[in-house]
């Protein structure tokens, strides 16, 4: 009865523990922690060693009274009680939660072990009892294990189950989408095809149409074209025939001006008739002049317009047949003044028998008139062409000129030769840059350029655009170099002072050294200024025969290109770029040359050149501004040289020049003459020339 009571006990103990107060529901299988049981380590209950000494203890206490109490035994009893707290140690060591199988099966073995140990030590009923009670434990929890892993695997199998029919659907439903999908497709692209087809039909009708609207466009844009090029054609032939007609006048124009020219030379202005000393042709001579200014102003203006109209040509004839008006008169009052003189001198011879003395007194007085009308002629009838003594020397420097231009042919004719073409190049750089850098800056830069022409010409060695270059390296060398260099000094004056003014004297004071040190290219200089601007020997040429009109327009100073004469304005500017070029060099002398020495081309000529100036017929707008830019240059130098002389001179040509000057000026030419008018009252009213602008002070040459 006792180990049923134990039983019943240690189940009772066991119900009213934690584990037995469990509740179990019917339907885990429903459940998702269904394996949470079978999972979680196998434990003993925390009040399963209080269970075991509340039974071992009144097993004990039963044992005890039936038993006696021996030392023997009493060892065994104290040896088991030991072990029962060793068990009860263990078994409460072992109570707590584990957190895998594994130790809690490692913790049983050992207890296992332990109660072996009791068992072999005693053999009582009491180790039984805790291993029975342990298997019933241990059975039911693997039974309960086995139930849990069986409602697992039946609910694995079941959602497996569920799965497969949740795929199997989902693969039917995907296979209809895809089906239904696929049929919308088809349907989208039939419709879409009809469209395009709809369309395409569409696009093709319209395309017919602009094809259509194209041809017809095409036929109206060739109709335009042709009668855009049959108006083209028209315009052009009216165009050809204009420029014919223009061409056919201007050659009328030119072949009036020629003949006018010619008439003109037929009227000399110093005629006397060997028979009539008396008679006087200056009013014939200046309205020549002025005839003649008259035409080449027009033939100048309807160049720069174009060609020329009929009204102009009907002008120039009217010049023409004023001109030819002028020369009959002329003739008709010679004629008439022979026939008055016959008739004189029959009268005179009758009367010679019976006044002998009154014959001589007449012949005494008869030179007298003769040598006023002489006086009166020399006022008012002006020269037309330069004194023979300037004409020489003119021609002495052109043939100067052309003397040193053969004497270096060997180098300008080199077109075979790269060697000497190559030595050409670099002279004429080594000769043409440094003029070219001549400026204002600085008198430091002035005098390196100056140093580098002069050994240039010296013969020695330069560098020119990185390269040696000196005259010696061919015979024709020095030649070829004065050559270029007097023309550059030229061509300075015609661009460079034209365009600045102030720029003439920086050049002319290097070429005034230049010219000092080495003369040739001083009568170089001249030549080239002299055949670029006659007016500065000054020189008017004149129109010869078989001269055509292109030529003799070169020889004015006129540049022609393509048979048209350049523009007036820029005619002057040109030639006032040589005259203040001219005027500068012949005031100014290099500074650091010879203190001693005289200046090779001084005051001395620019008054000749003023003088003969003022004995020559004047030209309409020219010599009004070569006089203007002469007199501010050089004027204030000349004053103080010739002091009295000069304010003669400058009241002769206020007087008496001027008022010719003005004459033969045209509306359109006051520009140049009002400048020089009041350029000469405000100098004859202040008794003053002032210095002119941008003259080199002696502060640059510190510079």
């Amino acid at each position: 009865m006792q180990p049923r009571q134990l039983r019943w006990e240690t189940l009772a103990a066991l119900r009213t523990s934690s584990k037995g107060q469990l509740s179990y529901c019917r339907h885990w299988l429903q459940d998702e922690d269904i394996l949470e049981g079978c999972m979680s380590p196998l434990v003993l209950s925390p009040y399963s060693g209080w269970v075991l000494d509340r039974v071992i203890g009144q097993s004990a206490q039963e044992i005890a009274p039936s038993r006696s109490s021996t030392p023997e035994e009493s060892t065994p009893c104290t040896n088991q009680s030991s072990s029962l707290e060793k068990i009860t140690s263990a078994s409460c060591q072992g109570s707590p939660p584990l957190s895998s199988t594994e130790p809690s099966e490692t913790k049983g073995n050992e207890d296992l072990s332990l109660l072996e140990m009791d068992q072999e030590v005693f053999p009582a009923v009491l180790p039984s009892k805790v291993t029975e009670v342990e298997g019933c434990i241990r059975m039911y929890e693997e039974m309960h294990r086995l139930k849990g892993k069986e409602g697992l695997r039946q609910r694995q199998e079941q959602q497996e189950q569920m799965v497969r029919a949740v795929y199997d659907l989902a693969s039917e439903q995907l296979k209809r989408f895809d089906e239904l999908k696929e049929l919308k497709q088809h349907q989208e692209f039939q419709d879409l095809q009809e469209v395009l087809e709809k369309s395409s039909k569409e696009a093709q009708g319209q395309q017919e149409k602009l094809k259509e609207e194209h041809r017809h466009r095409a036929k109206v844009l060739n109709l335009k074209l042709r009668e855009a090029e049959q108006q083209r054609q028209r315009q052009e032939e009216l165009e050809r025939l204009r420029k014919e007609e223009g061409q056919e006048r201007l050659r009328r124009l030119y072949s009036i001006q020629e003949e006018v020219l010619q008439l003109n030379q037929q009227i000399d202005p110093n005629y006397r008739h060997k028979d009539l000393p008396r008679i006087d042709l200056s009013a014939y001579s200046n309205r020549g002049n002025q005839i003649c200014g008259l035409v080449s102003g027009l033939i100048r203006t309807t160049s720069e317009r174009g060609f020329p109209t009929q009204v102009d040509v009907a002008n120039t004839e009217r010049a023409l047949q004023e001109m030819r008006g002028l020369i009959s008169n002329m003739q008709q009052e010679i004629t008439a003044a022979v026939e008055e003189k016959r008739r004189r001198d029959e009268e005179e011879e009758r009367q010679k028998q019976k006044e002998l003395l009154k014959k001589e007194q007449m012949k005494a007085q008869t030179p007298a008139p003769a040598q006023q009308s002489g006086g009166k002629q020399q006022k008012e009838g002006l020269q037309v062409k330069a004194e023979e003594s300037t004409m020489q020397w003119y021609q002495q420097l052109q043939d100067a000129a052309e003397q040193c231009v053969v004497s270096f042919s060997g180098i300008s004719n080199c077109k075979d030769n790269n060697e000497v073409k190559k030595i050409k190049t670099d002279l004429q750089k080594a000769a043409t840059i440094p003029v070219s850098q001549i400026s204002r800056i600085a008198g430091s830069q002035l005098r390196e350029i100056f140093d580098k022409i002069n050994n240039l010409l010296s013969g020695k060695s330069v560098q020119s655009g990185g390269r040696t270059v000196s005259v010696t390296q061919h015979p024709q060398g020095l030649d070829f170099v004065y050559y270029k260099l007097a023309e550059k000094f030229v061509n300075q004056g015609e661009e460079e002072v034209a365009s600045h003014r102030d720029a003439a004297f920086p050049i002319a004071v290097v070429a005034s050294g230049i010219w000092e040190i080495h003369p040739r290219v001083g009568d170089l200089f001249l030549a080239h200024l002299h055949k670029k601007c006659p007016y500065s020997v000054p020189f008017y040429p004149a129109l010869k025969e078989g001269t055509s009109m292109e030529e003799y327009q070169r020889m004015l100073g006129y540049q022609v290109k393509d048979s048209k004469m350049e523009e007036q304005d820029h005619f002057l500017k040109r030639m006032s770029g040589m005259i203040r070029l001219y005027a500068a060099i012949i005031q100014l002398r290099w500074p650091y040359g010879n203190k001693h020495g005289t200046h090779p081309h001084g005051l001395n000529h620019g008054w000749r050149w003023l003088a003969q100036m003022l004995n020559m017929e004047p030209l309409a707008d020219v010599t009004a501004t070569l006089l203007f830019d002469f007199l501010e240059v050089c004027g204030n130098a000349l004053m103080k040289q010739y002091q009295v002389q000069f304010w003669k001179m400058m009241l002769l040509i206020r007087e008496d020049y001027f008022p010719r000057i003005e004459a033969i000026t045209s509306s359109g030419q006051m520009g140049s003459l009002m400048r020089f008018k009041q350029f000469l009252e405000e100098c004859l009213q202040q008794k003053e020339i002032p210095l002119p602008k941008g003259a080199l002070q002696s502060s640059f040459w510190r510079s």
